[in-house]
C-alpha cells in the first residue's frame, strides 16, 4: 500500500547503464585534468598571478623605495631576495615584475588574437583580390624585423603617448607610455601566423554543408560567420592564444634586455635581468639580481607551454 512502482522507462538513465553523453566542453575539461604537466602548468600559473598581483598595494609602493646603506645586500630575512646597486628590495621589484611582464603577455596575445581572427575571418571568407591583398600585406609584415618596428613605435609614439598621460595627471607618464608603445609592438607583429591559420581554416569551412543550408535559408555573412563559422575556430583561437602569451612574455624580455623595453624605474623580468648581466664581474658577483629574475621568468614560461600543449591535445578532436 503506498508505494509507486517504477518501470524501467521511468529509471535514470544511469541505473540502465547508459552513460549521458558529456559536453566537449566536460570532455575538454576531462582531458586536461588528465594531463599532469597541464595540471602543474594552472596551478604554477595561478600562483604566479595570485602572488604577484596580490601584492601589488605594497609592491606599487616600495618597488622603487631607494637605501644607499643597504645596496648590494646578499638574500637575508631583512630582503629575502636582495637589493640592486641602489638598495631596492628585490622581491618587490620582482613580483611587481612579474604582474607587469604576464600583463603585457597577455594583453599583447588579446591584441594579436584580435587582429588575426579578425583578418583571417574577411580574408578567408571573402576570398578574391581582397584575400590576395591582405596576404601580401602579411608577407610584407613577415619580411620586416619586428625589433626595427618596435624601434620605429618608440620614436613615432612613446612622447605624445607621455605627454598625454602627463596632462590628465597620471603618475609614471614615461613608463607607462612605454609599456602601452611595447603591447602594440608586440601585438602588432604576433598576429600575422594566426591570420594565415584561421583563413585557411575559414577556407576549408565556407564550403561545408551546414554553411550552404545557412546561405541558402538567407542568412547574411556576418550571421553566417559569428554563428557558423567562428564556432568552429574557437579551439584554434584558444590554443594560440595560449602559446602567444609566453612568446609575448619573452618578446619583452628580450627587448627590455636590450634596453627597448619598459624604460626604468618601472621593473619588469627582462630588465631586470639585463640590470643583474651588468652587475656581473670576475671580482664579485651579485648573483641575486641575475638569478630570480632569470627563475621567475623560465617558470612561467614553462607554465604556459605546458598548459598550451595540454589545451591543444584537448580542443583537437581527431584524438578523441
Amino acid at each position: 500500500m503506498g508505494m509507486v512502482r517504477m518501470t524501467s522507462i521511468e529509471l535514470p538513465i544511469a541505473h540502465r547503464g547508459i552513460l549521458a553523453p558529456r559536453s566537449p566542453l566536460r570532455m575538454t575539461l576531462d582531458r586536461l585534468m588528465a594531463n599532469r604537466p597541464a595540471v602543474l602548468g594552472m596551478i604554477g600559473l595561478g600562483l604566479f598571478v595570485l602572488v604577484c598581483y596580490g601584492t601589488l598595494p605594497w609592491t606599487i609602493h616600495s618597488y622603487n623605495q631607494q637605501n644607499l646603506n643597504a645596496a648590494l645586500q646578499s638574500p637575508s630575512w631583512q630582503h629575502w631576495m636582495g637589493t640592486d646597486a641602489l638598495g631596492r628590495d628585490l622581491l618587490s621589484r620582482f613580483l611587481l615584475g612579474g604582474a607587469i611582464s604576464l600583463l603585457i603577455g597577455i594583453f599583447s596575445a588579446m591584441i594579436a588574437v584580435g587582429i588575426g581572427l579578425t583578418v583571417g575571418l574577411i580574408s578567408g571568407y571573402v576570398g578574391g583580390r581582397l584575400d590576395a591583398l591582405l596576404m601580401r600585406a602579411v608577407d610584407v609584415l613577415y619580411g620586416l624585423p619586428y625589433i626595427l618596428l618596435v624601434i620605429l613605435l618608440r620614436v613615432s609614439l612613446v612622447n605624445r603617448i607621455s605627454h598625454y598621460l602627463a596632462a590628465i595627471g597620471l603618475p609614471q607618464a614615461q613608463g607607462l607610455a612605454g609599456i602601452m608603445v611595447l603591447l602594440l609592438g608586440i601585438g602588432g607583429v604576433s598576429w600575422l601566423t594566426m591570420a594565415r591559420v584561421i583563413r585557411g581554416q575559414t577556407m576549408s569551412l565556407v564550403n561545408q554543408p551546414y554553411v550552404e543550408a545557412a546561405r541558402a535559408t538567407g542568412a547574411g555573412p556576418s550571421r553566417i560567420i559569428l554563428h557558423h563559422i567562428l564556432p568552429n575556430l574557437i579551439g584554434s583561437v584558444a590554443v594560440y592564444a595560449a602559446l602567444t602569451v609566453p612568446n609575448a612574455i619573452l618578446a619583452e624580455s628580450f627587448l627590455s634586455f636590450l634596453g627597448l623595453g619598459v624604460p626604468p624605474p618601472i621593473p619588469t623580468w627582462g630588465n631586470l635581468a639585463a640590470s643583474g648581466v651588468q652587475a656581473i664581474n670576475p671580482i664579485h658577483t651579485q648573483w641575486w639580481l641575475i638569478t630570480w629574475p632569470c627563475v621567475g621568468l623560465t617558470l612561467a614560461l614553462l607554465c604556459l607551454n605546458f598548459l598550451g600543449d595540454a589545451l591543444r591535445d584537448a580542443l583537437d578532436v581527431r584524438t578523441r
